[in-house]
């Protein structure tokens, strides 16, 4: 016997009572062919529930009852009383000012005429006619969902109405994008993922596609991001870019830097450079070797140098040469200083080649840490006979453990590779790179010229940091880059190839 239901707390009852038995084992003996049917009937259901819980939501808010519980919103009430999502709790809103705002939609689905889904369709085909329109044009698509029109007959039936409004005022297009109707949203879930969602401008939307496409192309064979993947880490490299280019508010730019490259060989070639070599050399036999500016010296210097000098030599592996038989020279009889044409392999004294190459290799990182550094002939002659701002002190190229790389770090290291140093040729500009330390700080890396080199967003981020890509830079400049699994092994340019005697 059909019990009668005269309350909304009867209806509840029996809904539940419903629900329950949809749920229980019994339903699940329901066949194939028969579900299907069943479905159809529940999504009726769904849909008058809508209708129902939008007319309930519409008084609710309207009587601002949420407030008498805490809440500032009916949204946040709905997320917090009846266990939603903020996104739903949202939607349910949002559904809910539809029907409002359009009664003979709302009573199409409470009446079973119009799915919840069909009537918020149409809501958004027409929301840009007038509003004395939108009621002739509701009953009209209502009227025919009842005569079984389906979604693409109602589409066009909306678009005849539009257009024909549309003829009746020339200089509006209602297909233009409404300016006010711009967004953008960004928000970060649990997992602290950020979800992005926006409504953009067509011109918005072109520029944007074009940082895309150009930042969002494959860097090399071993780039097997989707493209997906690749526009969102182009769009992460595009938000880097703007900061570190100080073109973000509130990070106020700085003056343009000009990176001078002083030959060595010129500075030699200066009148009085004589002197001060002979000068220089006297004081680094008789005194112990300065030490490398620290603390508020070295962060002084570091802020004054807008114009950044920079001493360039080349390695004249014949003064090594020379070196090495001096050296033996003074060391027995048999050895002498070599004549031009003599080779290593010939040098009297029975050292081998390999021999004379490790010696080669020592005294040459020897010579290198005699000229180099603030108390270097390099930096003597540039700060003794030049001026400002090419004489100013040197900064610090070496600072163990840093949290941040020091300006005249990034500074070197951008002169020495100019571009992204991944061997497998990518070209991309030191603007668009991070320096990165080859060996990491926690294996004990240290932030200096040496251990730092210059990776743009895909090979930093993706391939090194998390595809666990090594990369290696050699004494003689040549960068390797290793995969996980050492199947692939990239260099920047042929190694040399090895001394024959």
């Amino acid at each position: 016997m059909c019990r009668s239901i005269d309350s909304i707390s009867a209806a509840l009852r029996a809904a539940q009572e419903a629900a329950d038995f949809l749920n229980s084992p019994a339903a699940t003996e329901t066949d194939g062919a028969a579900s299907g049917e069943v479905l159809t009937a529940l999504a009726a259901v769904r849909d008058k529930l809508a209708a129902a819980n939008a007319a309930l939501l519409r008084r609710f808010d309207a009587a601002d009852a949420h407030a008498a519980d805490g809440y500032p919103n009916s949204a946040s009430w709905l997320a917090a009383k009846c266990k939603m999502s903020r996104r739903a709790a949202k939607a349910q809103v949002r559904q809910m000012r539809v029907f409002t705002a359009r009664p003979v939609l709302h009573e199409a689905a409470a009446g079973g005429d119009l799915s919840e889904s069909w009537a918020g369709q149409i809501a958004e085909w027409t929301r840009k006619l007038p509003d004395e329109m939108h009621e002739e044009t509701d009953k009209i698509l209502v009227e025919a969902a009842r005569a079984g029109a389906d979604l693409r007959d109602l589409a066009t039936i909306a678009g005849l109405a539009i257009e024909r409004w549309r003829q009746q005022q020339p200089d509006q297009d209602p297909n233009r994008f409404d300016f006010k109707d711009r967004y953008l949203a960004a928000g970060t879930t649990f997992g602290g993922a950020g979800v992005l969602r926006g409504d953009l401008t067509p011109e918005c939307a072109a520029a944007l596609a074009a940082v895309l496409e150009a930042l969002g192309k494959r860097q090399g064979p071993e780039d097997d991001r989707s493209k997906a993947q690749r526009f969102h880490d182009a769009l992460q490299e595009a938000c880097h870019l703007l900061i570190g280019a100080r073109m973000v508010p509130d990070r106020a730019g700085g003056d343009t830097t000009a990176v001078v490259h002083i030959p060595i060989s010129q500075l030699r070639q200066m009148p009085g450079a004589p002197e001060l070599e002979d000068e220089w050399l006297r004081a680094r036999l008789g005194e112990a070797e300065p030490g490398y500016l620290d603390g508020k010296d070295a962060e002084t210097a570091a802020c004054d140098a807008l114009t950044v000098p920079v001493v360039t030599g080349r390695a004249d592996m014949t003064v090594i040469d020379k070196l090495i038989a001096l050296a033996h020279a003074v060391c027995g009889p048999d050895c002498r200083l070599l004549r031009p044409g003599r080779t290593l392999g010939t040098l009297s004294g029975g050292l081998s080649t390999e021999a004379l190459q490790a010696h080669r290799y020592a005294i040459a990182r020897l010579a290198i840490d005699l000229v180099s550094g603030p108390g270097g002939i390099a930096s003597e002659l540039r700060t003794g006979l030049l001026q400002r701002p090419y004489g100013t002190p040197s900064l610090p190229l070496d600072i163990g453990r840093s949290d941040t790389i020091p300006a005249a770090i990034r500074r070197a290291v951008t002169v020495r590779d100019m571009h992204c140093a991944w061997p497998g040729g990518c070209d991309r500009p030191a603007s668009a790179t991070d320096v990165h330390h080859l060996v990491h700080q926690e294996d004990g890396g240290v932030t200096s010229v040496q251990n730092c080199g210059l990776f743009c967003e895909f090979h930093h981020e993706t391939c090194i940091h998390r595809w666990g890509w090594q990369v290696i830079l050699h004494p003689d400049g040549n960068y390797e880059a290793r995969s996980p699994d050492g199947r692939q092994v990239l260099h920047s340019h042929a190694p040399p190839l090895a001394d024959t005697a």
